[in-house]
This record gives C-alpha cells, structure tokens and sequence, in this order.
C-alpha cells in the first residue's frame, strides 16, 4: 500500500503532469520504442502517427494521479483499459520496463521541476497500479482460456465469405481453421486481429468490433475502409483487409473482449450510431430481436448518404418485423436519388429533436458509437435531456476517448 505522504505528493504533481501530458507522452514512445523495438508490434503505430496514443497515456497517469486516494472513481477505465490489454496479449514482464521508461520521460519533460522525492513517488504509485492491472488482467486471461471454446493468445481463422455491404466498408465472416468450437460473446464486444502485412515491418494489430448477434458457429466482423483524409494517413489494416484478403484466407484473431457490452434487463435501448459505428450497435440489435423481441429499441443512425448506410437493408426488415423497434436515419448529405426515395427521414445531423422525439418515457439505456467528436456531441445532448450518465454506455476505438473526462 502507498503511505499517505506519497499520496500526497502524486495528488499534487498531477495536475503538471496533466499539463505537460502530450510531451511526457511523445517521449515516452520514443524511449520505449529505442529500448524496446519488438513493442512496435503491439501497439497502434497509426495512432502513433497521429499523436492519440501519446494523449492518452499522459491523461491517464494524470487520472490515476489525481483519484489515487480513490481509484474506484477510475474502474471503468480500468476495466477497458484490461480489456484491450488481454485482447492484444500485454504481458505482466512487460510493466517494468514501461514504469521505468514514464519516469525516465517524466524527468527528461519536467527537467530540474522533477525531484527525486517527486520521482520516487510516482515510481512507488506506478508500481502500486501496475500490480492491480497484473492481477485483474490475469483473471481475464484466465476465464477467457476457460470458456467453452475459448482460447488463449491468436487462433487462425478461414474467411469463410467476403461480402460488400458498401464501397466502403465489407463484412467478413471468420470459421476457425481447427473446425473446433468458439466461444460466444456479448453484443458489443469486438475481435482483435494480428495482421501480418507483406513489406510491413511490424505486425499490425486492430480492434473489430463484431457485428452479429452472438451463438452462431461464426464471427463477422464488418470493416471500413479508411483512405487518407487531410492529416489522417491510409488505413493499413483496412485496406489490406478489403484490397488483398480474399475467402479461403487465414488470418489470426485473440478471443472477444470489450466492457461495451448490452443489459441483459428490459428497459427500453437507445442505439445511436454514426458511420461504421454501426457496428457493434447492430449486433446488440439482432440479439435483442432474437433473444428479448418484447424489449423496445429505438435506433438512431447518421451517415453521409444512401451509398455509405450500411445494412440499410436488413434494417428495414427489422423494423417491419418487430413491432417494438422504431428506426431514425439522418443522413448529412443525402444525393438526389436519397431525395426521391425517401430512405431516411432527416437531411442532417442527429440533433435535440431528434432525440428528443425519440426518448422512451421509462428509463433507458443509451449505447453509442462513432467518432469520439460525434459521441462527445451526443453525450452533451443527452445530457440537456436529463439522460442520468450512468445510463450512457459507449465505445471508441479512440485510446483517448476511454477516459470519458467531463
């Protein structure tokens, strides 16, 4: 346990940690990647890139710092953060040399401000949460390697079908190549792939959430493609999924994961997406239409327009099937032919009208997926509605997002 004196001392220095997080971040990644290099076939080297993964790091030692007194406040990004760690298989040998290499970083940001009494406490603090993410995580990996069909580190799967459900983005249906059983899941959880690329220096790996209702003898996951966009560079993974994987091909994939999960009660369901983050939405949908068909749903979607709504289709058919699901799509720039067909029902984005007209009168549960600028703009919504947050569930592929900081 941490003597109160070092309590106080990270409390106190949070907040210049906070300050200082996406440098302490950046340098992070540098000496981690210098010291050591086989790392660079873990983590996201897009989100490198781009900087998200540096912001993230630097806001959680920042959350851990400042709830240090209470990190039960911080379980539900723990608990996400757990997830992500025994899907892409983060090992317990591996939190010394990144305990050593944040403080190493912490000293080379915050300079002569970085005491060694300073230093000593937050190496104490980071040995102390790094033991509890050790032991939760090792449970995880535990019960995952003992469910039915369950299994530890990757499993080679066949694509069993490659089906496009827009230009951009394709599902694809994955059978293990063993013929043995796979585990199920719960609406919302995702897959984790380990791609290995030709001319690619490192493995890439990637989060997909699943997109079908779970008991069935396969997995589908449906991906978009991501071009290049401003500074946003090519999606590696995705467009070496839609451009070169074909049926028949294997690919490698840890058992589900994810705390973005579906309640199993029957209160009213919320699903509001935006873009490919229909997804895991639509796999909480088609469970609830076999599983719960009395329960109300109200589903809420926004894309660009009829050529970018994927599973438009099979949305019809549930809404016409089942009485208790209702159905709400805006598109943001509808083409001519949306215009003339009438497939959606508002020009534009998802705003306080929409939701509000759509709020079921008992209490509900909101899920959400999109961007993190899309659900940062319906939380806020929600939020002027009365909608309590803990009955705001959503999920970000985003490593900044996890923090869900007001």
């Amino acid at each position: 346990m941490l003597n109160a004196k070092t309590k106080e001392i990270v409390k106190n220095t949070a907040p210049v940690l906070k300050e200082n997080s996406h440098q302490i971040g950046k340098r992070f990644y540098e000496l981690l990647f210098l010291s050591a290099p086989e790392l660079m076939n873990i983590f996201n080297q897009t989100n490198q890139k781009k900087g998200i993964q540096q912001e993230a790091l630097g806001y959680v030692v920042y959350a851990a710092g400042e709830h240090i007194n209470n990190l039960e406040v911080l379980t539900p990004v723990i608990r996400r953060i757990n997830e992500k760690h025994r899907a892409i298989g983060i090992r317990a040998d591996q939190y010394p040399i990144v305990g050593e290499t944040l403080l190493q970083a912490v000293r080379d940001v915050l300079e002569d401000a970085a005491t060694p009494e300073i230093l000593d406490a937050w190496g104490q603090a980071y040995g102390y949460i790094a033991n509890l993410f050790i032991q939760m995580e090792k449970e995880l990996y535990e019960e995952t390697e003992k469910q039915a069909g369950g299994w530890s580190g990757y499993r080679r799967f066949i694509v069993d079908k490659k089906e496009e459900e827009t230009k951009e983005i394709t599902s694809f249906y994955l059978k293990p190549e063993d013929g043995k059983a796979i585990t199920s899941y719960k609406a919302g959880q995702y897959l984790t792939l380990k791609a290995d690329i030709p001319e690619e220096p490192y493995t890439h790996i990637r989060h997909y959430s699943l997109s079908e209702a779970p008991g069935k003898d396969y997995y589908r996951i449906s991906v978009k493609r991501e071009d290049a966009a401003s500074n946003d560079p090519e999606g590696i993974v995705s467009h070496y999924l839609h451009d070169h994987i074909q049926k028949g091909d294997k690919l490698l994939f840890s058992a589900p994961a994810g705390d973005f999960v579906l309640s199993t009660d029957e209160f009213p369901v919320v699903l509001i997406s935006g873009g490919i983050g229909i997804t895991p939405l639509l796999s909480m949908l088609n469970d609830i239409v076999e599983r719960q068909p009395q329960r109300e749903v109200r589903f809420i979607h926004a894309t660009k327009n009829g050529q970018t709504h994927a599973f438009k289709t099979h949305l019809t058919e549930i809404v016409q099937s089942n009485k208790n699901v209702n159905c709400f799509v805006c598109y943001t720039s509808p083409t001519q032919e949306d215009k003339v067909s009438h497939q959606f029902d508002k020009e534009g984005y998802i705003d306080l009208n929409v939701l509000s007209s759509i709020k079921p009168v008992e209490p509900a549960q909101y899920y959400l997926c999109g961007s993190p600028p899309f659900m940062e703009d319906i939380i806020k919504k929600l939020s002027k509605l009365n909608v309590p947050k803990e009955n705001i569930h959503f999920e970000s592929f985003s490593p900044i997002a996890m923090l869900d900081e007001e």
